[in-house]
């Protein structure tokens, strides 16, 4: 093997790379040297560049996604839009909501770690401790938009954070830390009624109805990664539809 490959693939080394690479990539970026609109070189040719593999640079150029220097777009996607502002499928909605520029207050109702048997039978999780994460989610005038219920292997600073509390206060940035890094997953949207808990906790009516979103993120390997259960104000969330080449 060699000394390469040997690198690629050492504990901790592949996200160190991963983080190496995406620091050079922006900073190239910021610097001009890809200008407004321009393509970056493909992972392959990023891959042979960096002699890393294409997972690493998918990783990298997340990161970059993440922090909207660049821009990556499917031949047939959907996403949703809060008042107009597209949220990213591959984040948390908070981490979306923040990058968009629309001011949220986010409320922890929840942060423990469970054992949940069945969820990790339906996600095909290799562990059935998980982190319970639940928030609810205010627009600056203190209106109650949505409630969300993550669930997250409970591995490295994931497991840690009922005690030590989340990175810089994101789960994102927490699941990145512990190497969850979402690259693909599926998505559920419909039209329920809000049931007493909720309606309660939204400061809303018992059978509102509110888009009920279920969210599974599974990592490049198809490992799971997350599950997120979404109630949305139908009020300021849309279902928004893309396609084409």
């Amino acid at each position: 093997m060699n000394e390469a490959t040997d690198i690629e693939t050492a504990p901790g080394r592949t996200s160190l790379k991963g983080k190496e690479i995406a620091s050079q990539l922006r900073e190239a970026i910021i610097a001009g040297s890809y200008g407004n609109g321009a393509l970056l070189p493909g992972e392959n040719e990023l891959a042979h560049k960096f002699a890393v593999s294409r997972g690493t640079i998918r990783r990298a150029l997340q990161g970059l996604a993440q922090d909207r220097l660049i821009h990556t777009q499917s031949g047939v996607g959907s996403f949703v839009t809060f008042d107009g502002h597209q949220l990213s499928a591959s984040s948390s909605w908070g981490s979306a909501l923040a990058v968009s520029g629309v001011r949220v207050q986010t409320e922890i109702l929840r942060m423990e770690r469970i054992v949940d048997p069945e969820l990790a039978a339906g996600v095909g999780s290799s562990s059935i401790e998980f982190l319970a994460l639940d928030r609810v989610r205010h627009v600056v005038d203190g209106r109650a938009v949505s409630i969300e219920r993550s669930r997250v292997p409970a591995i490295g600073a994931v497991g840690a954070a009922p005690e030590k509390g989340l990175i810089d206060g994101s789960l994102s940035a927490t699941m990145a830390e512990a190497g969850l890094i979402t690259h693909s997953g599926e998505q559920w949207i419909s039209v329920a009624p809000l049931g007493d808990a909720d309606a309660r906790t939204l400061g809303r009516v018992p059978g509102d109805l509110f888009l009920h979103s279920i969210r599974i993120a599974r990592d490049l390997d198809g490992n799971f990664v997350e599950k997120v259960v979404s109630w949305l104000d139908p009020d300021r969330f849309r279902l928004h539809m893309n396609f084409g080449a």
